[in-house]
Parts: C-alpha cells; structure tokens; sequence
C-alpha cells in the first residue's frame, strides 16, 4: 500500500486564512473611522449651503411678501436636503442607483430627527434652567446638545436607511 505524500496545500490555506482575516478585521474599522470623518466633512459643507440658500432665499423673497423668510427656510431645507443627499451618496456611503428611493428614505430620515430635535429641546432647555445658571444662554446651549444628538442619530439612520445596501437582505422578508 502505498504512502500518501502530504500535501503542502492544506498547510498553506491554513496559515494563508488567517493572514487574510488579519487585514480584513482591520480595514472595516478603518473605513468606518473615514465614513465618519467623510460623513462630518460633508456635514460641514451641507450646513454652510444649507444656510448659503435660505440667506440668498430669504434676500429675495422678503421683498416680495412679509412672511418671506418662512418660505425660504422650507426652499432651502429641500434644496439642502438634497444637496445632502447627493454629498452622502457619491462621497461618504458611495452607493450606486436607486436615486429616488434613497432620496425618499434620506427625507424621512432627516424628518425624524428633526422632529425629535423639536421635541428634545424643551426638555433638555428646562434641565439647563434648573441646573445651570445659563437662563438666557440654554436655548442656545440646549441647540448645541441636540444638534450633537441629531448629527449622530442622522448618521446611523442614512448608513442604516437612506443609503443601506439592500442587496444582502433576502428577496421575499415581510
């Protein structure tokens, strides 16, 4: 009977496996620090357009009617919310197609944390009162933490919503 010759194949995928899961382990927190570094960086550009618009909207439609600057803020959130979405699409979560819906979701993700915003800054307003010696300053205090709280909730809820790949869920789950 003869005697198989060991093979060096089974030793080197063993050892080549766990070489290949060592960078592989590594480059998901490193991209996920660059999303969010990408994420902030195109945050501060939405915001600075964001402002850019309603400024420039508010600059033309106030001579118009009185209530001109109400109308540029709306004009200004849906060009601002779309300015955002097209920053996150192609330079943070980079997905590809699907432009409406994600458009749709990325909407209904900054409605949400708008309207937690809103509902959170009383609270947290109220807190600052009665811990604080800042009655005049917590408003803008309070405007700060929220926007902190939205700036976070917003990103989990484009990366898990607006821009999720939906390619690995199954194609019949309810």
């Amino acid at each position: 009977m003869p005697v198989p010759n060991p093979q060096p194949a089974p030793v080197a995928s063993s050892l080549a496996a766990p070489a290949a899961a060592v960078p592989t382990a590594r480059i998901p927190q490193r991209s996920h620090a660059f999303t969010v570094a990408r994420y902030l960086a195109v945050g501060a550009c939405n915001t600075i357009f964001g402002y850019g618009c309603f400024a420039l909207f508010t600059l033309l439609l106030t001579p118009i009617f009185s209530y001109g600057y109400v109308a540029a803020s709306l004009l200004a959130n849906l060009f601002g919310i779309t300015f955002s979405f097209l920053g996150y699409k192609w330079f943070v979560f980079k997905t590809k197609g699907n432009y409406l819906k994600e458009w749709i979701r990325c909407v209904g993700v900054y409605s949400a944390s708008m309207v937690l915003s809103a509902a959170a800054l009383p609270f947290v307003v109220a807190i600052l009162r009665r811990r604080t010696s800042y009655d005049r300053g917590a408003p803008y205090i309070a405007g700060a933490l929220v926007l902190v709280i939205s700036v976070v909730f917003s990103f989990f809820g484009h990366r898990h919503i607006s821009f999720a790949d939906r390619s690995q869920s199954p194609p019949n789950a309810s």
